[in-house]
């Protein structure tokens, strides 16, 4: 199964969204690279983390070590309900993206 990149949802804002992606709950170790390798090798592009998950800085090597271009690549993730407020937000994305080897995610 191969996916249609020109499948994506397009929003209000003009941000297009893979229509199709990786959720990575629970996954860790050989179970997420594999699961992340094989997703990329039909075509997938949309990965879905959390801080929750614990997976962040795995799926981020995976990513980066993939020979696939973060521009081509749609990452998402999200921060503990403690985390919330401004300040405190502000610290758990600059983690997340430090763990994720990025500067951005969408």
């Amino acid at each position: 199964m191969n996916i249609d990149k020109n499948k994506d949802i397009v929003l209000n804002n003009g941000v297009e969204v893979p229509r199709i992606g990786l959720g990575t709950y629970q996954l860790k170790g050989k179970k997420l690279e594999s699961a992340v390798m094989t997703a990329l090798d039909a075509g997938y592009r949309h990965f879905d983390t959390a801080t929750l998950y614990e997976n962040e800085g795995e799926l981020g090597k995976i990513l980066m070590n993939s020979g696939i271009n973060r521009e081509d690549l749609f990452i998402t993730t999200k921060i503990y309900n403690d985390d919330q407020g401004y300040e405190s937000t502000h610290r758990a994305i600059d983690k997340s993206l430090e763990l994720l080897q990025t500067d951005f995610v969408d």
